[in-house]
């Protein structure tokens, strides 16, 4: 029999071996109101995340520029898998993503963009890997999150057109998030005010859903939480906010 401090080595070697409890760097938003939520402090790098909007365009032009603002603030050339080139660059430079930055893979189909994916993830050293898909299997999630902790490089699947309220596969993304469009601040004057959208966190392993109401990314790629709200009460902001 194996004394019990090398079992408990192997077990240390095995879980080393398959990624389990590694300490990953994660990417903050900033705002403690929603780091603080997020296990780790921020979005863990090294993994796959889903974002979708919905099925109203400015939705899902929301969702972009989210996703744009947190790739800004991450180091390193960015791999973008879609099935036909539709993305329009400005709004990602409006959100710190400089076009210089972003490779685009135009594959053809949902399940090209999947394989593209995989690929792209096998390189190390990148800011991280979008792929713009209709839908995503169980066992496509799995096969991406185990690409992304093996090379270190983040995942994003973005959801296009995803339905409110549609039943969904099970997922082995790290989180999930929902970004809609919101009624900016209004300004007394015929003018518009810095873009809303209300942040949905519908997935967070590690830790429970939440919702946010926050102003569009800056330049910087940086979200802000309006003024109103982040002078608010701690107490009262969550009852606000809580999903």
């Amino acid at each position: 029999m194996r004394p019990p401090g090398a079992i408990a080595d192997l077990r240390s070697r095995i879980a080393a071996i398959e990624g389990v409890g590694r300490a990953r760097e994660a990417v903050p938003f900033g705002i403690p109101a929603i780091d603080r939520w997020l296990p780790g402090g921020g979005l863990v790098a090294g993994a796959l995340h889903e974002v979708m909007g919905s099925s109203e365009l400015c939705d899902d032009a929301a969702a972009t520029v989210f996703l744009a603002g947190i790739l800004a603030r991450i180091d390193g050339p960015v791999f973008w898998c879609l099935r036909w080139r539709d993305l329009f660059a400005p709004a990602l430079d409006l959100a710190g993503l400089h076009p210089d930055r972003v490779i685009h893979v135009e594959a053809g189909s949902d399940t090209n963009v999947l394989l593209a994916m995989e690929e792209c993830l096998r390189h190390p050293g990148l800011a991280g890997v979008v792929g713009e898909v209709a839908k995503l299997s169980t066992t496509a999630s799995k096969r991406l999150q185990l690409a992304a902790e093996a090379s270190g490089s983040t995942a994003f699947v973005f959801r296009r057109a995803a339905r409110i309220g549609d039943q969904t596969e099970g997922t082995a993304a790290v989180t999930r998030w929902r970004v809609l469009a919101a009624p900016s601040k209004p300004l007394g004057i015929p003018s518009l005010g810095r873009p809303r959208w209300e942040v949905q966190l519908e997935r967070n392993r590690g830790g429970v859903p939440k919702s946010w109401i926050v102003e569009a990314c800056d330049a910087q790629g940086r979200l802000a939480l309006p003024s109103q709200l982040a002078d608010r009460p701690a107490a009262t902001e969550g009852r606000r906010f809580a999903s």
